[in-house]
């Protein structure tokens, strides 16, 4: 009998000895671990990381947020891969507008994208908002309470339905019901020539991002372009919140010309770990490409990413490169993408693009006109102030000699969070 019992209690023992089995990882905590592998062979600032322990975060988000070098990237991030997805194709489920204060105050619409319920009901550019469903917009933004907004505004969900009340120009008020619906942005806001006083045309092309439809928008405009003889160009960057780096390759190259196939366009620069990664970008071959003498682009402090990249690798390709507007953000960073169970989309900075000089723009561009973004006028109206200024340049070769306006630069609010990256494939 005590054998029996003796028996007994070696096996509890060695029962209640054995370990639990660890619990499955979650795909958040799959994601968190292959971030930091990812962070720690690619990140360009892999060794400005702080040391952290990774099992104190519990996701990719929450562990990124610790690991990013805060004083230059501003840039990593990472995405719900079916939201990343939809981006990539351009695709959005809001009200597609761009929302700012005027200089007294006012809210207004400052860009509209053209497959939405409000730009087919006749909303444009410079409309004054003063309510949606009955709230005051321009006291929400006074106080950039982006919060509220969104509050008002509701979820990003096809059939979501806001009333706005307007105030159009010369017209009386007009309020207007919108539901929100699935749509393809598009990049191209406008294109259009302008006849110059000295006999030349000059193409006028309006760019919000690099991406989704924009390579194929590129297609049209320039055949257009080409059609119409031009020689100059008024490229209007304003807006324009980096994207992917094939089409603002393309941009440049219909730009810049035969002249400038096959020269180097840009230069992707890695840490010292991916050396053997580095890539040099080329101007390409493409139909309907023009050569421009004059170029004059038009900036803001949303001008980000591949934006500043098509300026940085067109300044030593074309005689005349000038600028009006504001500074550019200065974000040389590239990004590379890694998906991750289907669930998460990680973009990180993985190095930085210079121009075939070795240039690199962590400063932004200055422009050589200050101006403001006269949100009260549509982008082709001739008496807008960055366009006339542009204007007046390609016909007399300076900027306009008036005196400064107090210079005024307004926030903006947008439903769409659309990546202000240079992102590479």
């Amino acid at each position: 009998m005590k054998k029996i019992i003796l028996i007994f209690a070696v096996c509890l023992a060695i029962l209640t000895s054995c370990p639990k089995p660890e619990p499955e990882p979650t795909p958040a905590i799959m994601a968190r671990d292959t971030l930091y592998k990812k962070m720690n062979q690619w990140y360009y600032w892999y060794d400005k990381m702080p040391t952290v322990n990774k099992e104190n975060y519990s996701d990719p988000y929450t562990l990124l947020e610790a690991l990013r070098y805060k004083e230059l990237d501003e840039s990593s991030y990472v995405i719900d891969y079916d939201t990343y997805m939809a981006q990539m194709q351009g695709i959005s489920v809001t009200h597609g507008i761009r929302m700012a204060l005027d200089e007294s105050k006012k809210a207004r619409i400052a860009m509209i994208y053209r497959n939405t319920h409000l730009y087919e009901a006749g909303v444009r550019r410079g409309w004054i908002i003063k309510t949606i469903n009955g709230h005051d917009i321009a006291d929400i933004l006074i106080r950039n309470d982006s919060k509220k907004l969104a509050e008002v505004l509701g979820p990003a969900t096809a059939g979501v339905t806001n009333v706005f009340l307007f105030s159009p120009p010369g017209q009386a008020d007009i309020s207007i019901s919108s539901t929100k619906k699935t749509f393809i942005i598009n990049n191209v806001l406008l294109f259009d020539t302008i006849h110059l006083s000295k006999g030349s045309v000059a193409g006028h092309l309006v760019l919000t991002y690099f991406g989704g439809t924009t390579s194929n928008e590129l297609k049209t405009a320039f055949a257009f372009f080409k059609a119409n003889n031009v020689s100059d160009f008024i490229l209007d960057l304003r807006y324009s919140t980096g994207g992917l780096s094939l089409p603002g390759k393309e941009l440049a190259s219909y730009i810049a010309g035969s002249s400038a196939t096959g020269s180097v366009y840009a230069k992707i620069l890695y840490n010292d770990k991916n050396q053997n990664s580095n890539k040099t970008l080329t101007f390409v071959d493409i139909s309907n490409h023009l050569a421009v003498s004059k170029l004059v682009v038009i900036t803001s402090r949303s001008t980000v990413g591949e934006a500043e990249v098509v300026m940085n690798g067109l300044y030593p390709k074309i005689n005349t490169v000038v600028s009006v507007g504001d500074t550019t953000e200065g974000d040389p960073a590239i990004l590379n993408g890694w998906p991750c169970l289907k669930k998460y989309y990680f973009w990180l900075v993985t190095g930085k693009t210079v121009n075939s000089l070795d240039q690199d723009f962590y400063d932004g561009f200055p422009p050589d006109k200050r101006e403001v973004d006269d949100i009260t006028r549509e982008f082709d109206d001739r008496q807008e102030e960055c366009l006339k200024e542009a204007i007046q340049y390609l016909e007399t070769g300076q900027f306009s000699g008036k005196a400064e306006n107090p210079f005024y630069r307004s926030v903006q609010f947008s439903e769409d969070h659309y990546l202000k990256n240079n992102i590479f494939f």
